[in-house]
Parts: C-alpha cells; sequence; structure tokens
C-alpha cells in the first residue's frame, strides 16, 4: 500500500483533462527520444507509463500528470543510479527509466517469512538515497514541516490518535536530526530488484528533513494483514532501528506520525484509513509501555 496524496472528486474534470494531455506528451516523447513501443501504455491515478526499447535496451517511459510526480522525476535523476533505478533522458513532465523487474519481491519476502530480510534491504537502500553528493539537491524538494500540513487540521477534526501524533509530529519537526535527501514513500512495492545493481527505488515523493521520517512507512506494509500481525510492529522496530541506527523510541515517534499524518490524507480523501490508525495505535501502546 502507497500513502499518497489523493486527487479530490471536485478535480475529476481537470483530471480527464491532464491525462489527455498526459496521452499526447507520451506519443511526442515516443517521437522525441526515438522509442520503440515495448507493451501497451497504462495510467495510474498521477502518470502515464509505457514500456519501451531505447537504444536496444528495456526502458520505462514515464509522463507526470502532477508536479509531485515531476518533483520525484528531478529526485530520481539527481540520484543517477545510486540506490534509484537510472534516468536515461528527463525533460518536463517526461522521465526515461531503465526497465528493472518490477514483480513485488519485497512484499512476498515480507509475507513468506523474511519479513526482516526486506526490512533490512528498503534500511539499505536508504542509506545509499540519505547519502550526501558533491552537488546540492533538486530546489523542489518539499521541507517535512511543509509534508505535515494536514495532519493539525485532521486532529483537530478527528482527535483520537490523530491528536498524539500531531503532538508527537510537532516536536519532532522542531527537533529533526541528521536532515537529509528524503525519498517519502519508502515501502517494500517501490524497492524493486535491480539484479547486478542491487534493490533500487522508485517513486520518490522527493522531501527533505529528519531521515527518521523515511523508515516510518515500511511499518505500514506491504500489506494491512501483514502490517497487522500480532507483535510484527515491535519485532520490526528492533529490525529497523538496528539497521537504519535510530534509536527505537524516536523511530516509534517516527511511526507515530507518520501514521497519524497517512490517516489524515486517507480520511480527508473518503478512504479506508485501517492501517494507518492501527499502525500509529500500536507504536503509541509500544513507546508508552
Amino acid at each position: 500500500m502507497s500513502n499518497h496524496h489523493n486527487t479530490a472528486p471536485v478535480q475529476e474534470w481537470r483530471t480527464a483533462a491532464a491525462f489527455r494531455a498526459g496521452d499526447q506528451q507520451r506519443k511526442h516523447y515516443l517521437q522525441q527520444w526515438q522509442l520503440g513501443p515495448d507493451g501497451k501504455p497504462f495510467k495510474t491515478y498521477a502518470c502515464w507509463l509505457q514500456p519501451v526499447r531505447y537504444q536496444q535496451q528495456p526502458a520505462m517511459l514515464k509522463i507526470a500528470l502532477e508536479t509531485e510526480e515531476q518533483r520525484g522525476g528531478l529526485l530520481m535523476a539527481y540520484w543517477n543510479g545510486t540506490g534509484a533505478v537510472k534516468v536515461l533522458q528527463q525533460h518536463g513532465p517526461a522521465l526515461l527509466l531503465e526497465r528493472v523487474n518490477s514483480t513485488p519481491l519485497l512484499a512476498e519476502m515480507a509475507r513468506n517469512g523474511q519479513d526482516a530480510t526486506a526490512s533490512r534491504i528498503i534500511c539499505e537502500v536508504a542509506d545509499l538515497l540519505h547519502a550526501p553528493r558533491s552537488t546540492p539537491p533538486p530546489a523542489q524538494l518539499v521541507p517535512l514541516e511543509k509534508w505535515f500540513d494536514e495532519l493539525r487540521p485532521a486532529a483537530d477534526k478527528y482527535g483520537g490518535i490523530l491528536g498524539d501524533a500531531q503532538l508527537i509530529a510537532h516536536d519532532l519537526l522542531r527537533h529533526q536530526q541528521e536532515i537529509s535527501i528524503l525519498h517519502g514513500d519508502l515501502h517494500h512495492g517501490n524497492v524493486l530488484d535491480g539484479g547486478n545493481k542491487g534493490w533500487l527505488a522508485i517513486d520518490p515523493k522527493g522531501l527533505w528533513g529528519d531521515r527518521g521520517y523515511d523508515y516510518a512507512n515500511i511499518f505500514c506494509n506491504p500489506d494491512q494483514e501483514t502490517a497487522g500481525t500480532p507483535g510484527r510492529l515491535a519485532g520490526q522496530v528492533a529490525v529497523v532501528s538496528t539497521a537504519a541506527r535510530i534509536e527505537p523510541s524516536r523511530l516509534l515517534r517516527w511511526i507515530i506520525a507518520y501514521g497519524g499524518l497517512s490517516a489524515a490524507w486517507s480520511l480527508n480523501a473518503g478512504e479506508d484509513a485501517t492501517i494507518a490508525l492501527r499502525t500509529a495505535e500500536t507504536a503509541y501502546a509500544l513507546l508508552s509501555s
């Protein structure tokens, strides 16, 4: 499950227009970059995608339909294949990526007795993504303080664990540590098997702030059943805090903050917030014990 900002229903007419425009862009870049179609185009809530061939190699053409996706593309290009899938071409809303195995192997591992191994792999990828580079990152990265904008109004409206999450998030954001580039949506579905290139991230949100934030989404994934298994969160906190070199109570606080934010997004969009709420509540109980 990927937790993301959702398009409100009132924007549906704009979305239809955006999809049409995106499809035109897709056709334009097929010609512009001399790409051979290698599969049918398909769309997600935020982009057009098409498997292609580029200079005799398999690639993926991605046309971003919203700013968040474009920002992610800039960050992917900045990472230049270190910890993330390599960008072959990037222009405006268009991104041409190396095509890697898209089978969600980490999710399968987590469901089949290798949950700790999957979490450690995500932490290893995070280390690569967070590492300082010699050139400055894209100016468009969003600071975590801004990213958390929707939590306070949701906490005021819904109360409960969201109130606790808001207080904890406020404190964490005031006292951030180890500020770095953040993927922003690092979970089992966004880390793919790159073969001899290792495990590689896709679909970043492009954030900036305390690196602790990037580990929280592991605990809401790969699915409701796994995330909600009794004892799973406590076990994975031990694994991730060691692998990521983060103190367990600090990690728990980021899990609560993120769970609250994710729940706020889901509730505001009229979607099911069960996983996020349950994860935040379980982490809060552990923190308080």
